[in-house]
Parts: C-alpha cells; structure tokens; sequence
C-alpha cells in the first residue's frame, strides 16, 4: 500500500473547512493509501486548531482521536534541517522518511519547493487526489 505524509495544514484544513483536505482524509478512511503522521505533526494540528480556530479542549480531543484512527504514528529518528526558516517544515519531512513515504501532500510553498527529499515525491492535495487512481 502507498504510504502518504501530509502537513498539518492539511489535517486543520479538511477539519475545519473540508473540502479537498477532507476528501483527502475520506480517502485515508477508506484505506485508499496508508496516511502517516508523527506526534510532532499531532501536536502542531493541536496548536492550531486551539490558537487559530479556538477549538476547544474537547472538540480537539475528538478531531485528534479522529486522526489518529485514520492515521499510522511513526517516532522519528533522524533530525532534518532542510527547511532552515521554518522547523515545522523540516518535523513533516522527518516523519515521511520515518514512513518510508512516497508522497508528502502538502499546500505549504517552502516544502513544495523542494520538490522532493529522499525520494519522496512533494505535492499539492489536488495533485495527488488527481494521481491516487494511478497509484492504488
């Protein structure tokens, strides 16, 4: 099965917006390919979620456990600094190689930027959900 790492603003965004990023979590559920996260990638969904959107306690509790019911936890072990400017950039592609992932879905410009790292491929959410039948 395809392993896929996605930023948190992926998660935050299907959360509280839905559309494409939820889609793509509907996915996830769905078993069309196996989603990863990290508590480093977690915890960040639990910041936002709590100091953009001001969800509470137990709404994030739930979105959490959601999450986590839809996704694989991986512990990193390798520190990466290819994203200097931004350390939580850097927390999403240590998780993806953690994963052995092939893809990172991500909306964020510094990671798309990179184009890839370690071989795994860095791509927008409608991207893949546009290459996912090619690649189940």
């Amino acid at each position: 099965m395809i392993r896929v790492t996605a930023d948190a603003n992926i998660y935050v965004s299907g959360l509280q917006f839905g559309g494409l990023p939820m889609r793509f979590l509907s996915e996830a559920i769905a078993g069309s390919f196996q989603l990863d996260a990290s508590p480093a990638l977690l915890e960040e969904v639990r910041e936002v979620l709590a100091r953009k959107f001001g969800w509470s306690g137990e709404e994030i509790t739930n979105a959490i456990f959601q999450l986590e019911a839809c996704t694989t936890l991986v512990h990193p072990m390798e520190a990466i600094d290819a994203v200097p400017d931004d350390p939580d950039d850097n927390r999403i592609l240590e998780c993806a190689v953690a994963a052995n992932s092939r893809y990172i879905v991500t909306g964020d410009g510094d990671l798309l930027r990179l184009g890839s790292h370690a071989g795994i491929r860095i791509i927008r959410v409608a991207d893949f959900l546009r290459l996912l039948p090619s690649i189940q």
